[in-house]
């Protein structure tokens, strides 16, 4: 890693590349999230800059195994023995040239030979052989050759660690990983949730500047046809929506909780299902939201405050303690820490950052989780465990050893509520009467999320 920030790019460079050079260093030199790295690096861009920066970044980023690949065939070395300043110039350039097109050739050749220079680094002799190697070739003679018949060739071909597509070729199937990896690479579906204390769906639609459609499933969700400044709008600020995916929509539809109960939310920050359980139960009976973390726990506050969730107690704990007050709620919402492998879709550099070890770390915390969450349930109570992540260790695996310990527990049937969103190949709940779902990005165009809904007797 770098001792600090990178340097300026060249004033000849296009803004937009010289952004995302240095998001890319940011990300993989100094292990910053790519989405906090853009916003810190595009302050001084317009709105059409910034727009093609993030396109540029998130593109890099996501694709980073396949251009490693592309540069070690053309440079004829390992990518990682170049320098950072190299590196980031080749990945940039590439996935300009390969993915994105638009550009003049030459324009992205040069932007990128001048950002390495601008570095004070030699290597740009080779930025600029590489890169108009690439041009020269083209996208079909270096990507198309690329073969996914197994997980090692899909974890090249569609850009993911090969951990990652050796769990999902076990779990899901050839077919199914090959289809979810490519769509990790696509750009992400934005939704909003109307905000049901203040406004309705078709109400918030009409006063939207963008096209938006809904879900049959879930009335408040709107998802949207066009870009959305959500921030500098006068409807965020009211409180009339919040940006949510639809499938952690359906965590507050699992629950359901209605007018008057009283629910715990463990995990709760940062509070687009804590809220969503607010609008549910119109306002009256009491949500404790639990959060570890004093910080997001007060994001968590203001939150609620700017939804009118004023049901909602938002409480400074682990979520891992015992209650109390004991086996006093009517419903909990266990939603725990996890890997997020549901979401490599919207989040650019997870994949990078996630490692296959700290599944089974997670499992652990998020079982103990459940546990707490399940003796704060009253007799005839409604718990809901949901994770955004894709992996039968934090998902099935937990809830399976869950109910082999906890036998006044059943599991809800809530694939049959929810058709099309089953869990698909056989796994450790295949022999349970009930069946929680999965979502799966590739095939209901949202983020990845197990939810499975409990009783106790």
């Amino acid at each position: 890693m770098t001792s600090g920030p990178p340097s300026p790019a060249s004033p000849t460079v296009a803004p937009a590349r010289g952004c995302a050079f240095a998001v890319l260093r940011r990300v993989f030199e100094r292990g910053a999230y790519a989405d906090q790295a853009l916003r810190a690096q595009a302050t001084d861009l317009d709105a059409r800059d910034r727009a093609l920066a993030m396109r540029l970044a998130s593109g890099a980023v996501q694709r980073k195994g396949t251009l490693d690949y592309v540069i070690e065939l053309l440079a004829e070395r390992p990518a990682g023995a170049l320098d950072p300043p190299v590196l980031a110039s080749l990945r940039l350039g590439l996935y300009e040239l390969l993915y994105l097109g638009g550009a003049p050739d030459y324009a992205v050749v040069t932007d990128a030979v001048e950002l390495a220079k601008s570095q004070g680094r030699s290597g740009h002799g080779l930025v600029n052989a590489v890169l108009r190697r690439a041009a020269r070739e083209g996208a079909g003679a270096l990507l198309e050759p690329l073969a996914d018949a197994t997980p090692e060739q899909a974890a090249v071909k569609h850009s993911h660690p090969e951990w990652i597509a050796r769990l999902w070729w076990r779990e899901l199937g050839a077919t199914e990983a090959r289809a979810l990896m490519s769509f990790d690479n696509q750009p992400s579906e934005v939704a909003l949730r109307a905000n049901t204390i203040v406004t309705d769906a078709p109400t918030l639609a009409g006063a939207l500047p963008v096209p938006t459609h809904g879900d049959p499933v879930i009335p408040e969700a709107l998802v949207l046809e066009g870009p959305f400044d959500m921030h500098g709008s006068p409807l965020w600020r009211d409180g009339a929506f919040l940006a949510q995916s639809r499938a952690a929509m359906l965590v507050a539809r699992a629950l359901a909780p209605r007018a008057g109960d009283r629910v715990l939310d463990l995990c709760a920050a940062p509070g687009g299902k804590t809220t969503h359980l607010a609008a549910l139960m119109d306002g009256a009976g009491e949500i404790v939201a639990v959060e570890r973390n004093p910080r997001r726990a007060g994001s968590l506050a203001r939150t609620a405050e700017r939804l009118g969730a004023h049901n909602v107690r938002v409480e400074v704990a682990d979520a891992a303690r015992e209650r109390p007050e004991g086996p006093a709620f009517d419903r909990v919402l266990v939603d725990p820490p996890c890997s997020g492998l549901g979401t490599l879709q919207a989040r650019a550099d997870l994949r990078w950052r996630v490692r296959p070890d700290a599944m089974t770390e997670m499992a652990r915390a998020q079982a103990a989780m459940l546990a707490a969450g399940a003796d704060a349930l009253r007799p005839g109570g409604v718990l809901v465990y949901s994770t955004c992540t894709i992996s039968q260790t934090e998902n099935e695996h937990v809830i399976a050893g869950f109910l082999n310990s906890h036998p006044d527990f059943s599991l809800d049937d809530l694939a049959a509520e929810l058709p099309g969103l089953d869990l698909g190949p056989p796994g450790p709940l295949s022999d349970r009467e009930g069946r929680p779902v999965l979502t799966l990005p590739h095939r209901d165009n949202t983020a990845g999320f197990f939810i499975t809904r409990l009783r106790r007797s």
